[in-house]
């Protein structure tokens, strides 16, 4: 039995998600968690084999939470869960230290897999995403930001105001606003709208 975390802010999708694997009975699903920071104290805690660990998440998202939980040293195997279909989620990902990246859309029997394949030491990268990791890191516009500038840029794109954004993130509003000036500066735009526009166009954004 694979034990096994399941970090996802959204109640039902995870308990329905915990069950689904229970009743493989391959897995054993050890603990879940609502935020980021929850899922770093609970794999710091009960040290499983596997964390599922959606990217979206509060209080501290799946990429920036990848740094604390390799902090850890406990040997935890992390695949992030994602409803993004770009790869530069992927790459960020991969780069941060995850062991596999798997869209929402898989099924059942596709997660079981990556979890299994993970466990033994492989990775899971899908292929667009492998491509792209060979590329260097200015092909993509985004890969520019630092990971909290990219925290901040899809929050903005989002349509979240600075202190929204703060109170997320745990940081002030001045800190945010100094962020979105970076972001504004390194993808040469004017604006919160030119932020939502080129989240779109390059697919960093569920639309």
């Amino acid at each position: 039995m694979i034990r096994v975390v399941i970090a996802e802010d959204h109640t039902l999708i995870r308990e329905a998600l915990a069950k689904m694997l229970i009743a493989s009975h391959r897995i054993d699903v050890v603990g879940q968690a609502a935020t980021g920071t929850e899922a770093v104290a609970q794999v710091s805690r009960l040290q499983p084999d596997v964390l599922l660990l959606d990217v979206s998440m509060p209080e501290k998202d799946g990429i920036a939470a990848l740094a604390d939980l390799a902090a850890l040293e406990t040997g935890t195997k992390t695949i992030i869960l994602t409803m993004h279909e770009d790869e530069a989620h992927g790459v960020r990902a991969i780069r941060g230290g995850a062991a596999g990246y798997v869209k929402k859309s898989a099924n059942l029997d596709e997660l079981l897999a990556a979890i299994e394949r993970v466990h033994r030491g492989e990775r899971v990268i899908p292929e667009e995403v492998e491509a792209a990791l060979g590329k260097k890191r200015s092909d993509h516009p985004a890969q520019v930001l630092s990971s909290r500038e990219f925290q901040v840029m899809e929050y903005l794109a989002a349509g979240k105001t600075n202190r929204e954004i703060a109170e997320m993130l745990a940081i002030s509003v001045k800190t945010v606003d100094t962020h979105r000036g970076h972001v504004l500066k390194k993808l040469r735009l004017r604006n919160n709208s030119d932020i939502t526009r080129f989240a779109i166009q390059h697919g960093l954004m569920p639309v």
